[in-house]
C-alpha cells in the first residue's frame, strides 16, 4: 500500500511537470491503449469506431451514462484498475491547466502586463488616486450614454493593480515614454488622449511623448501651472492643455454663491444638466438664433456656445444673429447627449 502511495506521487508530480505537447501524448497514448486492451477483451460494442471516443470521454471524466459498459469480466477490470483512474487523471490535469492557463492570462491583465488589442480608445495616462477613479466613472457614462462601444484604457505608473477589470483595459508601464510599455496601451490607435499626473514635468514630457506618437489623437493635458500649459501648446499646437480653475472657480462662488456647484453639475454627467457639443452639419448656414429656438422647443435643449474653428476659438453666448456655418461645433445643455439633429 505503500508503495502504491508513493508510485502515486510520483505520477502526479511527474504529470503536473508535463507540458502540452507531452501531455497530448500521453492521451493519445492513453486513446490508444484503451482502445488494444478493450478489444483484445472482446469489447466490441465499446470499440466500434461510433462509440469508443464518446465512451471513453464520458467513463474518464467520471460521467458514466451506463448506455455503453464492458460486459466481459476482463474488460471490467480493464475499465476499473486502468481506464477510469488514469483517465480521471488526465481528465482533472487538462481541466486543471486550462483553468490556470485563464486564471494566469485575467491576472496578467489585472496586474497590466498584457498588450491591448485597441482601436479609437480612450487612453488615460497617470494616476491621481480618487480624482482618477471618478474620470473613468464619468468617461464611462458619456460613452454609454452616446450609444457607443468606444473603449477606455488606463496607462499607469503606480503599483496598483486594475480598478475596474471587467470594464476597461489597463497597463502598467515603468516609464510614460516608454516606446515598448506605450505600445502595449496602443498609443498610436487611440482616439482621444488624456494625461493627467500629480506632476507637471511628468505630464509634459508625456504630452511631448503622446504627440510625436499619435499627433493625429486628440490629446489633453492637465497642469497645475497653467504657463507650463502655455509652453506645451507652443510646441504641440494640437494639444489641449487643460488649466486649474479652482482659483477662478472661488473668486466666483465668493461673488456668486452657488456658482462652483452650479459648474459641476453641467460638468457631472451622474446627475441634473450635462454640457455636451455636436457638429452642425446642415450645408446651408443659418443663425444662431434659429437653432437656439430648435434645440429649446425640439430637444429641451439651450444652446450656450460654439466653435466655427475649433476649440481654440469658442464663442460664448453669441449674438442672436451670428450666422452658423457648416462644420461648426455647437456647445449645449441637456438632459442627456443628443444622438441626432434633423437641421431642416
Amino acid at each position: 500500500m505503500i508503495a502504491l502511495l508513493k508510485v502515486r506521487r510520483i505520477l502526479i508530480k511527474y504529470f503536473i511537470d508535463l507540458r502540452w505537447h507531452s501531455i497530448l501524448l500521453a492521451i493519445a497514448f492513453y486513446f490508444a491503449a484503451s482502445w488494444i486492451l478493450l478489444s483484445l477483451s472482446g469489447e466490441t460494442d465499446i470499440t466500434h469506431s461510433d462509440n469508443f471516443i464518446y465512451w471513453i470521454v464520458v467513463t474518464a471524466s467520471t460521467v458514466g451514462y451506463g448506455d455503453f459498459s464492458p460486459t466481459t469480466v476482463q474488460g471490467k477490470y480493464i475499465t476499473a484498475l486502468l481506464i477510469i483512474p488514469f483517465g480521471l487523471s488526465l481528465f482533472g490535469l487538462v481541466i486543471g491547466r486550462i483553468a490556470a492557463l485563464v486564471s494566469h492570462r485575467w491576472r496578467r491583465g489585472v496586474k497590466g502586463l498584457k498588450s491591448l488589442d485597441y482601436q479609437k480608445h480612450i487612453l488615460v495616462i497617470g494616476w491621481n488616486g480618487h480624482r482618477t477613479l471618478q474620470l473613468i466613472r464619468l468617461l464611462l457614462k458619456e460613452v454609454q450614454d452616446s450609444q457607443s462601444d468606444q473603449k477606455i484604457a488606463l496607462c499607469v505608473k503606480a503599483d496598483i493593480e486594475n480598478p475596474f477589470p471587467d470594464t476597461i483595459g489597463f497597463v502598467k508601464t515603468t516609464s510614460f515614454s516608454n516606446l515598448q510599455d506605450m505600445q502595449r496601451a496602443a498609443i498610436g490607435e487611440a482616439s482621444c488622449i488624456i494625461i493627467d499626473n500629480p506632476d507637471d514635468d511628468i505630464t509634459m514630457t508625456t504630452a511631448l511623448f503622446c504627440s510625436q506618437q499619435n499627433p493625429d489623437a486628440h490629446t489633453i493635458a492637465y497642469f497645475k501651472d497653467e504657463q507650463l500649459g502655455s509652453l506645451l501648446k507652443s510646441h504641440c499646437p494640437n494639444v489641449e492643455s487643460m488649466p486649474s480653475v479652482a482659483v477662478e472657480m472661488l473668486a466666483k462662488s465668493a461673488m456668486d454663491p452657488g456658482s462652483s456647484i452650479l459648474h459641476k453639475q453641467l460638468l457631472d454627467s451622474n446627475s441634473g444638466m450635462t454640457q455636451f457639443s455636436i457638429r452642425y452639419d446642415d450645408n446651408n448656414s443659418t443663425t444662431f438664433e434659429a437653432l437656439f429656438h430648435k434645440f429649446k422647443h425640439e430637444y429641451q435643449a439651450t444652446l450656450i456656445g460654439l466653435a466655427p474653428n475649433g476649440p481654440e476659438n469658442i464663442q460664448v453666448n453669441p449674438d442672436l444673429d451670428h450666422q452658423v456655418q457648416s462644420g461648426t461645433t455647437l456647445y449645449y445643455i441637456a438632459a442627456q447627449r443628443i444622438q441626432q439633429v434633423n437641421w431642416q
